[in-house]
């Protein structure tokens, strides 16, 4: 993240950028960011996640051969949506913001409740980099969506 202009606001609560840096930190309070998923497999600065923001870090490889661990987009999802009902807001980056962040953003929107096309193309029409149809990237927001809507047809 260079800049504040390279945080996208895909929902009201749900913010997609690439590496915030610890500089970043009050803007990201003053967004209202209560939540940073980290998709990097870099850990990012601790004081990101000083109070009232919890910073989890779900480190992640963006190759196509090395799939992101589904897991991880799992427990991103898991953690985001309690702090998305008590009307925090979630941010989720990575390196530059393309792939694996989006690809947790979409997960988090499916776990709200999106179909999956809804929430590639809502993230591609908010944030233009994004790209959620890659094939690597689009068979794991799918195959997430497949086990998450599997989960919650067993409860």
């Amino acid at each position: 993240m260079t800049d504040p202009h390279d945080i996208s606001q895909i929902t009201p609560q749900l913010f997609i950028s690439a590496w915030p840096r610890g500089e970043h930190a009050e803007q990201l309070r003053e967004l209202g960011i209560r939540l940073i998923l980290s998709m990097h497999w870099i850990q990012p600065e601790r004081s990101l996640g000083r109070a009232p923001v919890r910073l989890l870090w779900l480190p992640t490889i963006d190759l196509p051969f090395t799939p992101m661990p589904m897991p991880m987009l799992r427990r991103g999802a898991e953690a985001a949506l309690p702090v998305l009902a008590s009307g925090g807001g979630v941010l989720c980056h990575c390196r530059a913001g393309v792939h694996r962040s989006v690809a947790m953003a979409c997960c988090v929107l499916i776990a709200q409740g999106y179909e999956v096309e809804d929430a590639m193309r809502l993230v591609k029409e908010k944030r233009p980099v994004a790209d959620p149809y890659i094939w690597y990237i689009q068979r794991r927001i799918r195959r997430f969506a497949a086990e998450w809507n599997h989960r919650l047809q067993l409860s």
